[in-house]
């Protein structure tokens, strides 16, 4: 079974989550932004085995801790599509635009394609390329748990921001109802920032991708 704890750091709020199998024991960090010290923390009060970080994408916002939490646990990376290579060699312009401390570079051991599959224990991730709020951005989808990790794709009732390099509105709107809502109304998504919804709240509801009024 998969589980999961959500860990807003920095001032961004960013939602880091630990996913773990319950039958291993072992989980992944997904998109640690930063805050090191609390995704420890986190890692030790759920008693659990960190065996690799995942990025949804190259925002500093996500991978701003990478470097430091895979140094600390000799952790693989893996993520985002080499679409966003170009944000992980750009963090330092990234820190200036957004006037933050100077984060680490970030090296990813496994670029993800479309189709690809993450394991965490004996838990399968499926990935789908979700291009627009960035172009190498990817989302993690467990069919048994009915559950998303979107990142910045979608949030509750509303959308990624497509102004930053290389952000595309349509795009963005296409990877959402194309990619994303034909996996189900009942699947729940945990966002890059913000509380968690279903795709069938946002396909309902969500003013940017809802359905069309017939």
């Amino acid at each position: 079974m998969l589980r999961f704890k959500i860990i807003p750091v920095t001032l961004f709020q960013q939602n880091c989550t630990l996913l773990w199998c319950d039958e291993t024991g072992h989980a992944a960090v997904v998109d640690p932004g930063g805050e090191t010290t609390r995704v420890l923390a986190a890692i030790q009060e759920a008693e659990v085995e960190p065996v690799k970080i995942l990025l949804t994408h190259g925002h500093l916002d996500h991978v701003g801790g990478a470097a430091e939490l895979a140094e600390r646990l000799d952790l693989p990376i893996e993520g985002p599509h080499r679409g966003d290579e170009f944000l992980l060699k750009s963090l330092a312009a990234q820190s200036q635009l957004f006037g933050v401390p100077e984060v680490r570079g970030v090296s990813t051991g496994r670029w993800l394609e479309d189709g690809d599959s993450v394991r965490i224990g004996a838990l399968e991730l499926r990935v789908i390329h979700c291009p627009g709020h960035s172009p190498g951005h990817v989302v993690f989808f467990n069919e048994t748990a009915r559950l998303a990790q979107v990142g910045d794709v979608l949030f509750q009732g509303s959308i990624g921001r497509t102004d930053l390099p290389r952000g595309n509105h349509q795009n963005l709107v296409d990877s959402i109802r194309r990619c994303l809502f034909p996996l189900g109304d009942d699947v729940w998504f945990i966002p890059g920032h913000g509380p968690m919804s279903s795709f069938g709240d946002e396909r309902r509801n969500n003013p940017f991708v809802r359905d069309p009024l017939v």
